[in-house]
């Protein structure tokens, strides 16, 4: 809605902003509950949400080159590959946690196009800029 002088109103321009989410996912090719981070960071981003996937523990494994190409935790879902390659299509921001990867021995190199080493700090900011948070 607008006033009457057509100005948006203040419920106009909160609508306006694309709702955030965070997900903080820590599992990995062990546990089919990575497969529902990554489904859910799919629909969200999808639905045009500002999503940001944070890997932590074993999570990270999921965004090193090639790693994800053959898994399939939920034979229902599509491949790891092709859900973590779609959430990137569609905008979604993937962060992995400095001390997990460099202690697997990743680097950015190591990871697929899309992800980032970036710690909690990058993570907090979206919280705090009002998104949404779930941890698998």
């Amino acid at each position: 809605m607008t006033d009457s002088t057509n100005t948006p109103t203040l419920e106009d321009r909160e609508m306006a902003q694309k709702k955030k989410l965070v997900i903080v996912n820590s599992r990995g090719f062990d546990d089919e509950r990575s497969s529902v981070a990554w489904s859910i960071a799919n629909t969200a981003a999808a639905s045009d949400m500002e999503v940001t996937m944070f890997l932590v523990a074993a999570g990270v494994d999921w965004v090193r080159k090639g790693a994800a190409d053959f898994a399939r935790l939920n034979p229902l879902d599509p491949s790891m590959s092709d859900m973590i390659g779609s959430f990137v299509a569609n905008g979604g921001r993937i962060l992995v946690c400095p001390p997990c990867a460099k202690v697997r021995g990743y680097t950015e190199e190591s990871l697929i196009e899309g992800a980032t080493v970036a710690g909690a700090p990058a993570m907090l900011e979206e919280i705090n800029a009002g998104a949404a948070a779930l941890s698998f």
